[in-house]
């Protein structure tokens, strides 16, 4: 019995640190880039679109394809970022302590 209180503290515990760490990455503000810093857009800790900025070399109407792919690009490369604070985040909290694919825990 002591075992499980003790094991539902840790749980609380780990549910209070996942509740500090969203807050925290809902305030970061994490920059992806694309051709070669042309374009740069940011995002905050849960991947929403905040700013894009775009040289303004790149805005010529016949490259107008060019630069929506490299909007997309930068997108993704800030969408990756996120991704890997968040699992280095994970890791801190949960202590190595393997977590199932596909479970939320926020």
């Amino acid at each position: 019995m002591k075992d499980i209180m003790g094991m539902m503290k840790q749980v609380g515990q780990m549910q209070a640190r996942l509740k500090e760490m969203q807050d925290e990455l809902q305030k970061a503000e994490i920059e992806g880039q694309s051709g070669g810093g042309l374009v740069h857009v940011t995002v905050d800790g849960r991947g929403e679109l905040k700013r894009v900025r775009i040289d303004p070399s790149l805005m010529k109407p016949e490259e107008t394809e060019i630069l929506e792919d490299l909007i997309v690009a930068a997108a993704t490369d800030a969408k990756a970022k996120v991704d890997g604070i968040m699992q280095s985040k994970m890791a801190e909290i949960t202590g190595g302590l393997p977590i199932p694919p596909g479970l939320k825990l926020f």
